[in-house]
């Protein structure tokens, strides 16, 4: 075979090869109080999801994550979420979609002048835990999250639950004009219903790394996963979430890389793998 043909059969196999994303909540500290691992996780993710103030950290945590993400090759997301500092922004709140529109834009832009103060790109939003769950079954507040989006760099991806309703918000996406992946969590229980079930529920949050290195390889190369009431969940995700502020994050994010590599899965950065047309686009 002469070297046309080599370099041909190489972005074939690139191509079809089989990619997912890690993302990982972070930038979660504040002022004197330090939550999750960054440092140590970093060399285990693709993606990362920053905090932008309202729910964690400040600027000064910012800047560094931003800092680090970026010196490490990893994604820059912005992570925004309701103004509920004292709740970890994991309470619903009753927010207007004008209040929720500013809120994003107000946060997301936070994240994108740290980026270009370190000369980093940002690649994603990813709505935090109260608005994203609220977001997951409410078309409305997706449907304003991705406007918002839209107005402030159409090359900015959405990440959005994976699920029963992904098809409706790439519809929605596909409207905004901006991109769209598709999260699932390995290390979160689903109910039957295939939303995330309650924190507050037993084994909503998932420890042990075996079993969530398991889960994430069904979910990436099977694009399934079973509930907690023992029904089959399609998924179909692009991207996988480990939660940067558990006790084991270090250990999750190992044990899921290295379980996905293991089964043949290409883990590399969201926006690689929408380049590579593997994703799904709005178009």
């Amino acid at each position: 075979m002469n070297a046309t043909g080599k370099a041909a059969e190489k972005t074939t196999k690139k191509i079809t090869e089989k990619t997912i994303d890690i993302n990982c909540d972070m930038g979660e500290s504040f002022g004197a109080y330090t939550i999750g691992m960054d440092r140590e996780v970093i060399a285990h993710i693709t993606s990362a999801n920053i905090a932008c103030g309202f729910h964690a950290g400040d600027p000064l945590v910012l800047s560094r994550t931003v800092r680090l993400a970026a010196e490490n090759g990893v994604g820059v997301g912005a992570h925004p979420g309701f103004p509920d500092l004292m709740g970890f922004g994991r309470r619903k709140m009753e927010c207007s979609p004008e209040e929720i529109r500013n809120y994003v834009i107000y946060q997301v832009g936070a994240v994108l002048g740290f980026c270009k103060a370190h000369g980093a790109v940002l690649q994603h939003v990813k709505p935090h835990g109260g608005l994203y769950n609220m977001a997951a079954e409410d078309e409305t507040i997706v449907e304003t999250i991705a406007g918002a989006i839209a107005d402030i760099d159409h090359n900015l991806i959405m990440v959005c639950l994976a699920g029963k309703n992904a098809p409706r918000f790439r519809e929605i996406a596909k409207k905004a004009g901006i991109r769209v992946v598709f999260e699932a969590f390995p290390d979160r229980a689903y109910t039957g219903e295939g939303v995330l079930a309650p924190r507050s529920s037993l084994g909503a949050v998932i420890k042990d790394p075996e079993t969530v290195a398991r889960r994430a390889v069904m979910m990436a190369a099977e694009g399934m996963i079973e509930a907690a009431d023992g029904s089959m969940l399609t998924l179909e995700p692009d991207t996988l979430c480990v939660h940067g502020d558990t006790p084991a994050a270090v250990d999750l994010a190992r044990s899921i890389r290295e379980a996905l590599q293991k089964n043949g899965l290409n883990v590399i950065p969201m926006a690689q793998i929408l380049s590579l047309g593997q994703g799904r686009t709005p178009s």
